[in-house]
């Protein structure tokens, strides 16, 4: 039995919804009782997530959305359909990314960098972007983008990966403090890896890498990450506002 945070009668656009902790993030806020969009580019996956949820949450009111996060005029689209469909976006999880090659800068190809840089932070700017008007002609919104501890202490052959998640947390300080007075908060978490399908571009020494630098001595469950993001995206977070949640299992402490 979990806590359960009350998001009735809000509606929420979770990024990467359609597996990982996007999912976990989704089922989370679908048991609290909010109206949910999966955002996602796989449209196989989306109906496949979209019908697990509603099995296990008969009612639920679940929406799938495909877009693509590096196409700003996609997400714009992406915004107005679950406007549309659910009225407002109150809620909006920031979670697709993917991980990239894992090898040395000097080795680093420059279109790998470029396609991690527009995927795990560019498309967090676009998503923000599109979502802050309606939030701020509402006076009120949560975003929470999930960012991860390779932007805090930077990950050694992830260097792409590192430099766009720490990206994400300075993006989220910034518009933190531009929205506050809105009512809006604007927070992130920096989770140590999960696994999900993105340990599928990681290689095997980099993956026992990330856990031999957890104290906690394994890898982070979905559904912690779920259980935190619930709390930072209802309304009992009235306050705290850029700020940087940690999900490291112990390995930050700042």
């Amino acid at each position: 039995m979990t806590n359960r945070i009350d998001l009735q009668g809000r509606a929420a656009a979770v990024t990467g919804g359609a597996q990982g902790i996007g999912y976990a993030v989704a089922a989370r806020l679908l048991d609290s009782g909010a109206a949910v969009a999966l955002w996602d580019r796989d449209e196989t996956l989306l109906a496949q997530a979209a019908a697990s949820l509603q099995a296990s949450a008969p009612g639920a009111l679940v929406l799938t959305v495909a877009y693509e996060q590096t196409d700003p005029d996609s997400i714009a689209r992406a915004v107005a359909r679950t406007e549309g469909e659910l009225g407002r976006i109150d809620i909006l999880v920031n979670n697709a990314g993917i991980s990239g090659p894992t090898m040395p800068v000097v080795d680093y190809p420059l279109d790998e960098w470029r396609r991690i840089i527009d995927i795990d932070l560019n498309g967090v700017f676009y998503c923000c972007k599109a979502v802050t008007p309606g939030m701020i002609a509402r006076g009120y919104g949560r975003i929470l983008n999930v960012a991860s501890i390779a932007g805090k202490e930077g990950n050694p052959n992830a260097a792409a990966y590192s430099a766009a998640k720490a990206g994400v947390i300075a993006l989220t300080k910034s518009l933190g403090k531009e929205l506050a007075s809105h009512d809006i908060a604007v927070n992130c978490v920096t989770p140590a890896a999960a696994k999900t399908r993105i340990f599928d571009q990681i290689s095997q020494q980099h993956i026992d890498y990330m856990l031999s630098r957890i104290p906690r001595g394994r890898f982070l469950l979905v559904e912690e990450a779920a259980a935190m993001i619930a709390w930072l995206v209802s309304a009992d977070n009235s306050f705290t506002t850029g700020a940087v949640f940690d999900l490291s299992g112990g390995r930050a402490t700042y």
